[in-house]
């Protein structure tokens, strides 16, 4: 298993039992609705981070010399993913707690990391998606 699937596996459970710990959390303080935090963490934390570690595992070579594509790529996706993710487990309770006071232009950079993130996997796997 490549280091950087490992990565992306370990850093999704991890964001895993942390969706789970604000979901408790959130229930005990008897909080209705959904905790977008909460939704954030399972659904880029958890679920796309393992989508893309066994992505970048177990999709078809690219080639014998790059079997899976840029690390460089693959690398900055991992990085900006999780860069964004955390900037927003930050920013988003602040503004909501604090509107106006700045953390509106993190929530931005949160999300265009994430954006990035995104975009540098699909950049890396799409040759990778192809007939036999």
């Amino acid at each position: 298993m490549p280091v950087l699937t490992r990565w992306f596996i370990k850093t999704a459970l991890a964001y895993f039992v942390a969706a789970l710990v604000v979901g408790v959390v959130q229930a005990a303080r008897g909080g209705a609705g959904i905790n977008p935090v909460y939704v954030h963490l399972l659904v880029v934390g958890w679920i796309t981070q393992m989508i893309f570690g066994v992505a970048y595992w177990m999709f078809p070579k690219y080639s014998k010399e790059v079997p899976r594509g840029s690390d460089r790529l693959a690398i900055a996706s991992y990085v900006c993913l999780n860069a964004g993710l955390l900037l927003r487990v930050v920013a988003e309770p602040a503004l909501a707690r604090h509107p106006g006071t700045g953390f509106g232009p993190v929530l931005a950079l949160a999300a265009v990391l994430q954006w990035l993130g995104g975009m540098a996997f699909v950049a890396n796997t799409w040759a990778r998606v192809r007939e036999r």
